[in-house]
């Protein structure tokens, strides 16, 4: 049987014995068994979500169809793109022997297991943001997410919550295959699976090791088993009664693995020149795709805002201590129930921003709640500079009420201040707001500029493009509004807009007699300046 034969070994086989051994092995009773190593660990694996790859030629794609057609029965397996999905149709074509049962037209395929159980294989991508809900309401046992690290990590997890079953003997899995990400966009696999890929890792994982998580106020947390637990003042509590528990307030932690897999592991790609192939790539695809070296090749769009390189820097000078100095400015976005959150960043002397603050938008229902948590988080008589986008309004107005020195900002106003060079101006608010936080994280200017280390952030901070466009007869810089970084990365850039917010400066108003006053009254004062 494949499965008991030595990797090593098959290397050794002639062309004619390997036909032999593959005609063997064709007369078995089973349509697919996995390869030893790594392949077989992951098709054996007890996690709920299992990453599989991480280079090229390991067997992704046969593996999510060997599952596909020996361990489910109503399989989910997407691209970002339709026309992706062509190597999935014919693989299983080689494996079935026919394409009956395919159905074209509605990108399903039902056909029977070896034991005669009926499976059901939907095709399906979501290129655009939006295209995921066109699966909701379906539920399948096997949800397969093929190269995820080109996906948005929003659409991904939304289509995981539709993993479920009625069959109480059937395992439900969801298995994202991936080689290393070659955009900032994509840097969120590596997050996702964080103990096994991220070398900053505090408590790194071995390779099929599960581990298990929850998701909290929105943000992923490690958790020691899968035992349920409740949230009682934002910790987890295990001992609890459940009949007295509203069920959709216990939660169970699903458990995730990542298994690696190279050329070195598929002896049939082994010994077909593809190696040859990978090896003649250039740096840094030759490391991803060779070695799955997820330090390499991430590479930052031409046209993007703050570099990666810089903001990481600015993260990696921030260190957890009393703030220094006094609070210099509190940066708001707003968030009123939905999806959204309510983010609050907040910066000190020296340029140290604090860690953020995040309310989900379910404890955050009208302005003046969130107006309170404004007022709780700030110190020192620091300005408040809240984004009036959408809902930004109502706390602001409540904010104004309670004589708070808080400023609205009109991300979409006119701007007429220039970049620090005096090269350029500005398309609007927002674009010179953005720009003003890639001045700051300049290493050039040796500033000393400190962010909170945090994932969200980063994606968030990088995703900003930038493209020179002509206005009133001038070339001006226009940064990418917040619908484009929506599409994007897959949410609202919440944080980022928070900490480009709390980078401004703005006079206190007990410092400047009857400032908020004039702010009304004259036009000399421009509260996007700098001081």
């Amino acid at each position: 049987m494949q499965s008991d034969i030595d990797a090593e070994l098959l290397s050794y086989l002639t062309p004619e014995e390997r036909a032999e051994l593959d005609g063997l092995l064709a007369s078995d009773a089973a349509i697919w068994r996995a390869l030893p190593g790594p392949q077989s660990e992951a098709y054996v694996s007890e996690a709920d979500i299992v990453g599989y790859g991480g280079a090229a030629g390991g067997g992704k794609t046969d593996l999510a169809c060997g599952k596909s057609l020996t361990q489910h029965r109503k399989v989910g397996i997407f691209r970002l793109n339709g026309t992706e999905l062509t190597s999935f149709v014919d693989r299983f074509a080689d494996l079935i022997g026919n394409r009956l049962g395919y159905n074209g037209k509605d990108s399903i395929w039902r056909t029977r297991r070896a034991d005669g159980v009926k499976v059901q294989i939907e095709f399906g991508s979501f290129p655009n943001l939006g295209d995921e809900k066109k699966y909701q309401g379906r539920p399948h046992d096997l949800l397969v997410f093929d190269e995820a690290a080109n996906m948005r990590e929003s659409q991904v997890r939304f289509l995981i919550g539709w993993l479920r079953t009625t069959v109480t003997s059937q395992r439900c899995q969801a298995l994202l295959t991936f080689n290393p990400p070659t955009t900032v966009e994509g840097r969120w696999i590596i997050a996702f699976f964080a103990p096994w890929l991220d070398k900053k890792n505090p408590n790194p994982a071995r390779p099929g090791e599960l581990r298990w998580f929850a998701t909290i106020k929105g943000k992923d947390i490690e958790v020691p088993d899968r035992r349920p637990f409740i949230l009682v003042n934002d910790k987890p509590v295990y001992e609890f009664d459940a009949k007295k528990q509203v069920p959709t307030d216990i939660i169970t932690p699903l458990s995730r693995t990542f298994i690696p897999s190279r050329i070195t592991d598929n002896p049939y790609l082994l010994g077909t020149g593809y190696m040859a192939t990978l090896q003649a790539m250039p740096e840094p695809l030759r490391s991803q795709m060779l070695y799955g070296d997820f330090s390499a090749g991430v590479k930052d769009d031409p046209w993007q805002v703050c570099p990666t390189a810089w903001v990481e820097a600015a993260m990696a000078r921030w260190k957890r201590k009393d703030a220094p100095g006094k609070m210099q400015s509190l940066g708001v976005d707003v968030a009123l129930g939905g999806d959204d959150n309510t983010v609050i960043a907040q910066r000190y002397d020296a340029l140290w921003f604090d860690e953020p603050i995040a309310y989900p938008g379910e404890k955050c229902p009208d302005g003046p709640t969130v107006a309170g948590y404004i007022v709780a988080a700030t110190r020192d008589g620091s300005p408040q500079h809240l984004d009036l986008f959408g809902v930004g309004a109502k706390p602001y107005g409540h904010l104004m009420d309670m004589r708070q020195d808080v400023i609205g900002v009109d991300m979409g106003a006119q701007c007429f201040e220039s970049d620090e060079n005096r090269a350029m101006g500005f398309f609007n608010v927002r674009s010179m707001l953005v720009w003003r936080m890639r001045e700051a994280l300049d290493p050039n200017k040796k500033n000393g500029i400190a962010l909170p280390e945090s994932k969200i952030l980063l994606s968030e901070l990088c995703a900003y493009t930038w493209e020179p466009v002509v206005l009133r007869g001038k070339t001006v810089i226009k940064v990418a509004g917040r619908e484009a970084i929506i599409d994007k990365i897959g949410h609202s850039p919440d944080y980022a807009t928070a900490y480009i917010l709390a980078n401004m400066d703005t006079p206190r108003s007990q410092l400047y007699s009857g400032m908020r006053e004039a702010r009304k009254s004259t036009q000399d004062y421009d509260p996007y300046a700098r001081i």
